[in-house]
């Protein structure tokens, strides 16, 4: 692939436990096997000072966080990935696959906390300029169904702490956005592991003969 060729950028969103690590290696495998070139990511996280903020946004804490301070601490984390990891993989003609991007920030900051989607924009606008994702999957499952997932994998998050009411605000705002945006792409994840992955299976090559041809694979 020619470096003056953009790499495509495809995300992986949904709420705890609805399988986005199991389906991120479905996906990287996938992306091996038609040799495409990428990267994996994820957020918060992807460099060594924002998976420092995540461990800050993620560790149970006795102080209260305030919702601006974690909507600030996210987009911090996501300007040095940004800077450090993504775009210059992209820019090299590699595709980037990963685990959450801003979108999660509308579903669990906006949707979750309440934040208005206007601050969030704002934000989104400073730090990414017009980068956005060019595929999004969105794995999606029924609250209970992802917390049970969730809380036997050991000990829970801060954000896995909260109510199931925020999950359910958390997916209802992902299910606006897949509504709202051509790039979503839905996925049933309450459906067995083989029938998620045949979905998955379909989007992802899809993805690779459109992007393949006009990107150069």
């Amino acid at each position: 692939m020619s470096s003056s060729q953009r790499g495509v950028f495809i995300t992986v969103e949904g709420v705890e436990g609805v399988g986005k690590s199991t389906n991120m290696a479905f996906i990287a495998e996938r992306l091996e096997q038609a040799n495409i070139p990428f990267i994996t990511t994820r957020e918060p996280g992807g460099t060594p000072l924002a998976e420092d903020v995540r461990s800050l946004l993620l560790e149970p804490r006795q102080e209260v966080v305030a919702e601006n301070t974690e909507l600030l601490l996210m987009f911090a984390a996501r300007a040095q990935h940004l800077g450090e990891v993504i775009l210059p993989a992209l820019e090299k003609g590699q595709w980037v696959l990963c685990d959450r991007f801003t979108d999660a920030t509308y579903a669990y900051q906006g949707g979750g906390r309440g934040i208005s989607v206007n601050k969030i924009a704002d934000l989104e606008n400073w730090v990414q300029g017009k980068v956005r994702p060019d595929l999004t999957i969105l794995l999606d499952a029924p609250i209970d169904i992802g917390m049970a997932r969730a809380n036997k994998r050991g000990a829970l998050d801060r954000f896995e702490q909260e109510k199931r009411q925020f999950f359910e605000n958390v997916r209802n705002c992902y299910l606006t956005m897949a509504e709202e945006y051509s790039r979503y792409r839905l996925v049933d994840a309450s459906q067995d592991l083989a029938n998620v992955q045949e979905s998955i299976k379909l989007i992802v090559d899809e993805a690779i003969e459109l992007y393949g041809e006009s990107r150069g694979s």
